[in-house]
């Protein structure tokens, strides 16, 4: 094989390889698509995407949709939507969508929402075909100490102008359980609550739930009412037990205090009859004391033994006679 023939075949592998870097670095097929669809994109554009690390179908693809659909908007607003971290298809699609549904919707206000993290498409579509939200059951005790659960159905449409730093859903279910909860609050009677729950969502609609919120409500519809537990029943038999209880330890405390008083007068008791001992045993040495002094005689005394003799006496047929008494009546 010849010198020329080998240098050819060089150049031939060398421009298949700078063809294959070229359609790798540059995608033709893509700027041919774009020319097709009407769509005016130079490949030095394209070039400048690859430079600037920009995936050129995620911008050209959305673009060439957007062009079909009537929808301006350019490459650079596309590209730096893509460069800020944004959706680009699901921005045109949404544009695309609210054009369809004669819905105002800029192309900043759009991306603006993508970026705060809003699914915008989703929010036109809830615009389009209103969300409806089911709550829990959601309790609320009337005037008369019945508690009534009540469940509701909410229907909303996304709110374009305050999807950007409005509220949620989570707030607009929890501003209804505070309406549910003081309407139901509010009524004299479950009867009531329970005739006419049309009242509920009357009154809870008027309050203005909405405000502040990425949401319009358009209904607040009652689907279902409970009765729950008797609450002001529960909550007396409560107080019932509470003062029983109070009562029951002011009675303990009463008690103690009778007891230790008990006890103390049978302290001074014994303290007094430890007294008498003391003061009889007094007695034999005051008669010893009357003896050796003369204040007495030998007859005296032996008359004073026999007084407590003849006590003693008494006071031991007593006891027998009344013995016989106690066996008497416990066998009758």
């Amino acid at each position: 094989m010849g010198t020329e023939a080998i240098t050819l075949i060089i150049i031939v592998v060398a421009a298949v390889i700078a063809l294959g870097v070229l359609f790798t670095f540059v995608p033709v097929a893509l700027w041919i698509s774009a020319l097709a669809a009407g769509v005016k994109v130079s490949i030095f554009t394209l070039v400048g995407m690859r430079l600037r690390r920009v995936i050129p179908s995620r911008v050209i693809n959305p673009m060439i949709k957007a062009h079909k659909a009537g929808v301006d908007v350019s490459i650079n607003q596309l590209e730096s939507h893509y460069l800020a971290g944004g959706n680009v298809d699901r921005v045109v699609n949404a544009l695309i969508a609210a054009q369809r549904a004669n819905i105002e919707l800029a192309f900043e206000r759009c991306a603006a929402i993508d970026l705060a993290g809003r699914d915008v498409l989703q929010a036109v579509q809830m615009s389009v075909n209103p969300k409806v939200i089911e709550t829990p059951f959601i309790a609320g005790v009337a005037m008369d100490g019945i508690e009534v659960k009540a469940k509701a159905r909410i229907t909303v449409r996304a709110n374009i102008d305050r999807l950007v730093g409005g509220a949620g859903e989570d707030t607009i279910v929890a501003r209804v359980g505070e309406g549910i909860v003081s309407t139901i609050g509010s009524s004299d009677n479950h009867k009531k609550v329970l005739e006419n729950p049309d009242l509920i969502s009357q009154t809870v609609l008027g309050k203005g739930l909405d405000s502040g919120t990425a949401f319009e409500i358009l209904s607040i519809d009652i689907a279902d009412v409970d009765i729950g537990k008797n609450i002001g029943a529960e909550l007396q038999t409560e107080q019932a037990e509470a003062d029983k209880n109070i009562a029951q330890a002011k009675a303990e405390e009463r008690r103690a205090m009778a007891v230790a008083q008990e006890q103390e007068m049978k302290a001074r008791v014994e303290e007094m009859r430890a007294k008498v001992v003391e003061a009889e045993a007094e007695v034999p040495l005051a008669m010893a004391e009357a003896l050796r002094e003369g204040n007495i005689g030998v007859m005296d005394y032996m008359n004073i033994k026999n007084i407590d003799a003849d006590t003693d006496m008494r006071d031991s047929i007593g006891k027998i006679t009344g013995n016989k008494d106690e066996k008497g009546d416990s066998r009758n």
